[in-house]
């Protein structure tokens, strides 16, 4: 009978397991000083080893070939081998979402009085622990508190938020960590090795990456691909049977948004619709790609945050060039933001296309400095290269008028009343405004003249349906 390969090769030992070293190390000390604990809580996304995590620690508590708990169970034991198989009567396997009731609980709490049939420890694993009732868990609480010397409890959850927290407090709890790509990949590698099927290095990546971080769905996808019959393996393969976009298609549909190629841009994605894929999956392999556009022009195509080929960095690095890092942040997130929107519309290749469109002639999108311009009749020129000032020569005095007999007079009663200290009010400097020569009103400065414009209520209807529709922005 067929075993698939998530379980024919499920790690054995705590040195198989991949990607989480510092559990398996924190587990293999505390079996070593005697410091095993009475109750454990695995956390962590789905196929990252938590179950297995589990099994391993029971075979180490309970192997019969060694007179005390080892961490290097023989896996070849009687216990070990029912263990493996789930069949073993002092290890009890229970699934949390179909067992989650208070009576199962409280059987669970009868059973737990009574001393292992064969082994060291009587080991409750409770996987979807979160799935219990609060009723459940409160029935849980004095025996999980203070649990007899040959109980041990192994909790597993996706989500340790609905795990109420007196269980939390009684429990030590192990944060696993989502599984690299590469770790993924050299596991896939050498399963095919060992498996004897020929395949092509180019596919190796990519398939690691689609398994996010889950070395169960990586296995999964493996067993997809061997199903076919097709040897070699090859990264053609992925786009065949598993969904994937063409990397080609994607890059060509990238390459043409960079070089504002409208007509190319469009039939780009007309390539990649024509294979089968939704609009939506397109916009994710958008984002997926222009992220590594941003890393390599971040941090160069030789960084350790791209997983890809060196063919695919090469190509990279070439496209990063046809954009500045603001330009792929800003692609990003407005990609992001209209995923839903193109998933919910009942015209989904409209809108990608008007998205890729916004993208590629984002140039000749009319911004506010722009109307501004315009409206000063100075044309489309750049507003980043400010004009040099323009020499203003100085406007003549007006010449002062002869002064009259009177006014002489004035002035030296004046000056005669400074010399003795006594100036009186009447005599301080003469008005302003008579002194002052009419002139025209000063010209309305840039700002005063902007802000004049924004108001105008069609150059605000204008500015604000410009980018209405594609970055999902909506007036207060």
């Amino acid at each position: 009978m067929y075993t698939v390969l998530a379980r024919k090769y499920r790690s054995q030992t705590f040195d198989d397991v991949i990607g989480q070293d510092p559990i398996a190390q924190t587990l293999k000390n505390a079996i070593k000083t005697g410091r095993v604990a009475h109750a454990y809580l695995f956390t962590g996304t789905r196929g990252i080893g938590k179950t297995t995590m589990a099994r391993i620690l029971a075979k180490s508590l309970n192997c019969l070939a060694v007179d005390a708990p080892t961490y290097e169970p023989c896996c070849k034991c009687e216990s070990c081998t029912a263990v493996n198989l789930g069949d073993d009567i002092d290890v009890i396997e229970i699934d949390g979402a179909s067992n989650n009731r208070v009576d199962e609980i409280r059987e669970l709490r009868e059973n737990a009085i009574y001393r292992p049939a064969r082994s060291r420890f009587k080991i409750y694993i409770i996987d979807e622990v979160h799935m219990l009732t609060t009723s459940a868990f409160n029935a849980l609480l004095k025996t999980l508190e203070e649990p007899p010397s040959h109980i041990k409890f192994i909790f597993a959850t996706t989500e340790p938020n609905k795990v109420i927290a007196t269980i939390q407090s009684r429990c030590q709890r192990f944060d696993f960590n989502s599984i690299r790509p590469g770790d993924i990949a050299e596991q896939l590698r050498s399963i095919l090795k060992q498996e004897k099927i020929k395949f092509e290095d180019d596919l190796i990546l990519p398939l690691a990456k689609m398994a996010n971080g889950s070395m169960r769905d990586g296995l999964s996808l493996l067993d997809r691909l061997i199903s076919t019959g097709v040897q070699p393996l090859t990264a053609d393969l992925l786009q065949q049977y598993l969904g994937c976009p063409d990397s080609e298609k994607v890059y060509n549909l990238i390459a043409q948004v960079g070089d504002s190629n409208a007509a190319e841009t469009l039939a780009a994605a007309e390539d990649l619709i024509s294979t089968g894929l939704s609009e939506v999956q397109i916009v994710d392999a958008m984002i997926d790609y222009m992220r590594d556009l941003m890393v390599a022009k971040s941090a160069g195509s030789d960084s350790e945050l791209l997983i890809l080929t060196a063919e695919q960095r090469k190509r990279a690095s070439e496209l990063a060039e046809k954009f500045d890092t603001a330009a792929l942040v800003y692609n990003i997130t407005t990609l992001e933001k209209m995923r839903w929107s193109i998933k919910t519309t009942d015209t989904p290749r409209a809108l990608l296309e008007a998205l890729l469109l916004r993208f590629a002639l984002s140039e000749h999108f009319m911004n506010v400095d722009d109307l501004l311009s315009q409206s000063q009749g100075k044309g489309g020129a750049p507003i980043k290269k400010k004009p040099a000032p323009e020499s203003v020569s100085p406007k003549p005095q007006p010449s002062e008028p002869t002064p009259t007999k009177a006014q002489i007079k004035t002035d030296e009663a004046s000056a005669s009343s400074i010399s003795t200290g006594r100036l009186s009010a009447d005599n301080q400097e003469p008005n302003n405004e008579e002194q002052t020569p009419n002139h025209e009103p000063r010209p309305q400065s840039n700002s005063q003249r902007k802000n004049e414009i924004l108001d105008d209520p069609a150059v605000k209807t204008v500015i604000l349906g410009l980018d209405a529709t594609i970055t999902g922005i909506e007036e207060d």
